[in-house]
């Protein structure tokens, strides 16, 4: 780590920072594409992600957090016309083909990218993560997600989503079929490139994982080689009691959503009491807050600022994202009716519990109409939104990790990329000077690339390059953990499947097949006399 006197002390720990996109314009500020200011809207060039991917690397932030539905939102008046027209978080590109071009200008930002397990083969999903996984040097994380949305669910040929605790069961299986295939389907010792042997892969080192269970029959082998970190960087985002129990099983890096610091203790406590309960170091679990950053100057600033953005958010489009978020349609309201009131003698209590929710977040609301969960909505979405002048920021930031015990930030944007500006220029250098953040990333021992055996390149052909002299920076994990922490802890669940170097294949749940050896017997390079024959290892 650099000496700089701003860096973070042991007794000061270093903050998480991660800013929150979409594939799309706007993302949790929906209608704000319309803001002079911004340019979510340019979502579809390559050159809006490359010049985020350098700011925010400018930034020392850890990484960008890459958000993803695979339905439109439709809840609000039972049609997705509000969210068309408004832009809210449609239309949508897939985040991971993002990725590269970010990975390939920068060296230390990492991405986490939002997958569901209801409508992709884990097989499928599993090579896609290796694939960037090994593309951007260990940079990648996976925000493992069951989905929301009955509209995607419709896409994939079913009528509503499965329930959710059913979803939960099904993306237990699912998880032990990536950790299989990342972690046990290749030894960490099975790729030689051995030139004088003509060997790339020990064939005796790669094993089929005979996955059998309720809903996956995979019988492997992984089709990709061991990455950096083999298994991505796992965030997750439940809340629910099977979300949490998810979470505490699985997850690295869990995000909030909470207006309040006393509202997210709670939220962070059950986080922490899951991993604990999951036989994991309880502060292993990294907690990430949402939270949207206006910056001013001055706090006047920083007002009028938030006035000029809630002036220019969609109101339609923040009902379309609060129905889908919550299931609950408000479009048979009136635009001044009180909704509790309402909801109440419609017999709709989970409108009014949800308003009352929104009530101690704010209040100095005293009549709340379809306005005013809009406006709590539509700049910052459901997190909370701090104003101020940089210093002023800065405080407010302090409060939420001391009061709410949170271990850094999930910035989401108002304008982009004017909100990440505004914070990396204003904010974070007084962050740095209170030791919260780093001022430098850490440097990495190099390791040598390309051919273990030093094939030469042909002549006219520039020294060097290919890949043969990839410069590494930090992995999505070591930013977490520590300079060298690559893969899983060892009190992490899927630490049990790796297979490790000059050791026998791990013993796997769900396996109801033999493993195979493929006819190579221990010998680097020298075939066994019955290749074809099958026999027990490990």
């Amino acid at each position: 780590m650099s000496s700089s006197s701003s860096s973070p002390t042991k007794e000061n720990k270093r903050w998480i920072l991660f800013a929150f996109e979409m594939a799309c314009s706007g993302h949790q500020s929906p209608g704000l594409w319309t803001h002079p200011e911004d340019r979510s809207h340019l979502y579809n060039k390559l050159s809006y992600w490359t010049d985020l991917a350098k700011l925010l690397e400018k930034g020392k932030f850890d990484g960008l957090f890459l958000a993803d539905v695979l339905g439109i939102y439709d809840r609000y008046g039972s049609s997705p016309s509000a969210a068309l027209r408004s832009g809210a978080q449609v239309p949508l590109i897939d985040p991971a083909f993002t990725v590269p071009a970010m990975a390939a200008v920068t060296r230390h930002l990492s991405f986490g990218i939002t997958a569901t397990t209801s409508y992709e083969h884990p097989y499928s999903l599993a090579r896609r993560f290796s694939s960037l996984d090994h593309l951007t040097n260990g940079r990648v994380g996976w925000n493992v997600v069951t989905g929301y949305l009955d509209s995607a669910a419709r896409q994939f040929g079913a009528k509503s989503q499965e329930m959710h605790a059913r979803r939960y069961e099904i993306a237990d299986e699912y998880m032990d079929v990536v950790y299989k295939l990342w972690e046990s389907s290749w030894s960490d010792d099975a790729v030689r490139h051995s030139i004088p042997s003509q060997l790339f892969t020990d064939p005796t080192r790669v094993q089929p994982i005979h996955h059998t269970g309720p809903n996956y029959s995979v019988p492997g082998p992984h089709i990709c080689e061991p990455s950096l970190q083999r298994t991505p960087l796992i965030f997750q985002a439940g809340s629910s009691g099977p979300g949490l129990a998810f979470a505490g099983k699985h997850a690295e890096v869990v995000f909030i959503a909470a207006h309040r610091p006393d509202v997210a203790r709670k939220r962070v406590d059950a986080a922490r009491a899951a991993a604990s309960a999951a036989g994991r170091d309880p502060k292993s679990l990294k907690v990430l807050a949402l939270l949207c950053p206006i910056v001013g100057t001055t706090d006047v600033e920083a007002r009028e600022k938030h006035a000029d953005f809630l002036a220019h958010g969609s109101d339609e489009g923040a009902l379309a994202l609060f129905g889908g978020w919550t299931g609950m349609d408000l479009s048979p309201y009136s635009d001044d009716e009180e909704l509790r009131t309402a909801a109440a003698a419609a017999g709709s209590n989970a409108i009014k519990s949800a308003i009352d929710g929104f009530a101690q977040q704010d209040p100095s609301v005293q009549k709340w109409t379809k306005r005013e969960v809009a406006n709590l909505i539509k700049v910052g979405g459901l997190g909370p939104v701090v104003v101020g002048s940089p210093e002023g920021v800065a405080d407010q930031l302090e409060e939420w990790v001391r009061e709410a015990g949170v271990d850094g930030f999930n910035l989401a944007y108002a304008v982009a990329p004017g909100t990440f500006v505004d914070f990396i220029e204003l904010v974070l250098p007084i962050l740095r000077q209170r030791g919260h953040v780093w001022a430098e990333y850490p440097e990495v021992e190099q390791e040598p690339a390309g051919w273990k055996g030093g094939k030469e390149l042909s002549v006219g052909q520039a020294a060097g390059g290919f890949g043969a002299q990839e410069v590494l920076g930090l992995t999505a994990r070591e930013k977490l953990y520590g300079i060298g922490q690559r893969r899983l802890r060892d009190d992490h669940y899927a630490s049990r499947f790796r297979w490790r170097a000059r050791q026998p294949a791990p013993e796997l749940p769900g396996q109801r097949e033999p493993r195979e050896t493929n006819g190579i017997d221990g010998k680097e390079g020298e075939p066994d006399e019955a290749p074809t024959k099958r026999k027990k290892t490990g």
